[in-house]
C-alpha cells in the first residue's frame, strides 16, 4: 500500500492510498473521500462502476436537491449518511439533499502503512471523518480498511460515535456499486432473500426479475428493490454478483456483513447506456429519505457517546468452487 495523490482536473490534490495484495486485487481508498474506496481490479477485468464526474475533490460537492450526483463517483464503496441519506426531503424546516455528507468529507489522523504478523503481511488505511456543524450534529466516523497479502478480499471496520451533547439522527449506508464485466446479460444476484419489495412503480415492473440482468439498454428507468436479508449461523450475510462465464470462468464480487449491525439491504438495478451498475447496499435505513423515516417510525438515533460498530467484507468470486461456496453459505442461511 502506497499513498498518493490525484492530479488531473477535479480530482486534482485528493489524497488516496492504493493497495497491491499480489493476487490481482487492486483497489484505491480515497483519505479526501471519507475514506471510500474508488477503483477496484481483478486481475485485466475492472470490478467497479465508475461515473463520468470521477473522484472529486470535496470542494465541488453540491449538496442541494441531487446535486450530490455531480461527484458521486461511483467505485467500489460510496458510504451514504451519517445524519441523513435518501431522497432529499426537508425536515423540521431544514433541506436535505441526497445520500448525505460524509463521503465528500476529508479524513484527518490518516495512517497507511503494513507490517508482518508472523509469516502474515497485513496492510492498512485508516483515519476519522468527522460530520458536524458549530451548534447541532457532532459524529465521528472512525474508518480502517485493510488488506493481507496473497487474498482477493479486503476489509471496511467503522465506528461511528455521537461527539455532540444531543441525540443525533444516524442513518448509514454502504454504497457498493458493480460494474462491467461483472455485470453483464446472464449475471445473476445471489443472496439469501427471505423476501424482496419493490421501491416504487418503476421497480414492480421488474420484481420477477430482481436477480437477473441484461445487456445496456437505452433509455432504462433504475429499479430499486427492497431485500429482508436472512443471516447463517454466525449472524452473517453473504450476497454475490455473479457473471458465470467471463472467458470460461466465473466473475464476481461478494459482500460479508453482520445482519445485527445492518438489518436492511437495498438494491440499485441501472441497466442504462453509460449508467450500467448493481448497487449492493446494506444499511441501517431504507431510501426514502429522512423525513419519511422520521414519519414511519425507522427513524435511528446516536445518543451522547454512544458508539455503533460496523464489519463489512468485500471480495472476488474467481472459480467455480468459490462460486459454489457462496452458493452454500446462502442455500445454508435461508434452511
Amino acid at each position: 500500500v502506497r499513498e498518493v495523490f490525484l492530479g488531473d482536473g477535479r480530482e486534482r490534490g485528493v489524497r488516496a492510498a492504493e493497495f497491491r495484495t499480489g493476487t490481482g486485487l487492486e483497489f484505491t481508498v480515497l483519505l479526501d473521500r471519507g475514506m471510500d474506496v474508488a477503483e477496484a481490479r481483478y486481475k485485466e477485468y475492472p470490478l467497479a462502476w465508475v461515473s463520468s464526474t470521477g473522484f472529486a475533490a470535496p470542494s465541488f460537492f453540491e449538496p442541494e436537491g441531487l446535486g450530490w450526483l455531480r461527484t458521486f463517483g461511483g467505485g467500489m464503496l460510496t458510504t451514504c449518511g451519517l445524519t441523513y441519506l435518501g431522497e432529499p426531503c426537508e425536515d423540521e424546516g431544514e433541506a436535505l439533499g441526497l445520500h448525505g455528507r460524509i463521503s465528500n468529507i476529508p479524513a484527518r489522523s490518516t495512517w497507511v502503512d503494513g507490517e508482518w504478523e508472523g509469516r502474515v503481511y497485513r496492510m492498512w488505511a485508516q483515519g476519522k471523518v468527522r460530520e458536524t456543524t458549530a451548534s447541532e450534529e457532532n459524529l465521528e466516523l472512525c474508518r480502517r480498511v485493510w488488506a493481507r497479502l496473497g487474498e482477493n478480499r479486503f476489509f471496511v471496520e467503522d465506528e461511528v460515535v455521537n461527539l455532540g451533547f444531543e441525540p443525533s439522527p444516524f442513518m448509514i449506508l454502504y454504497h457498493i456499486n458493480v460494474g462491467y464485466p461483472v455485470v453483464d446479460d446472464g449475471s445473476r444476484l445471489i443472496a439469501p432473500s427471505r423476501s424482496v419489495r419493490p421501491r416504487d412503480e418503476e421497480a414492480k415492473k421488474g420484481l420477477s426479475e430482481w436477480d437477473k440482468f441484461q445487456s445496456p439498454t437505452p433509455g432504462f428507468k433504475e429499479q430499486v428493490f427492497y431485500h429482508d436479508m436472512a443471516e447463517d449461523h454466525d449472524g452473517y450475510v453473504t450476497v454475490a454478483l455473479v457473471n458465470p462465464d467471463v472467458e470460461g470462468r466465473p466473475l464476481g464480487v461478494y459482500v460479508r456483513y453482520h445482519r445485527e449491525q445492518l438489518d436492511k439491504f437495498v438494491e440499485w438495478k441501472m441497466m442504462g447506456e453509460g449508467t450500467y451498475v448493481v448497487g449492493l447496499e446494506p444499511s441501517n435505513c431504507w431510501v426514502e429519505g429522512r423525513a419519511e423515516a422520521k414519519r414511519q417510525g425507522e427513524l435511528l438515533f446516536l445518543n451522547p457517546m454512544e458508539r455503533r460498530r460496523f464489519h463489512l467484507e468485500i471480495g472476488v468470486v474467481d472459480s467455480k468452487e468459490r462460486l459454489a461456496e457462496i452458493e452454500s453459505r446462502v442455500r445454508e442461511a435461508l434452511a
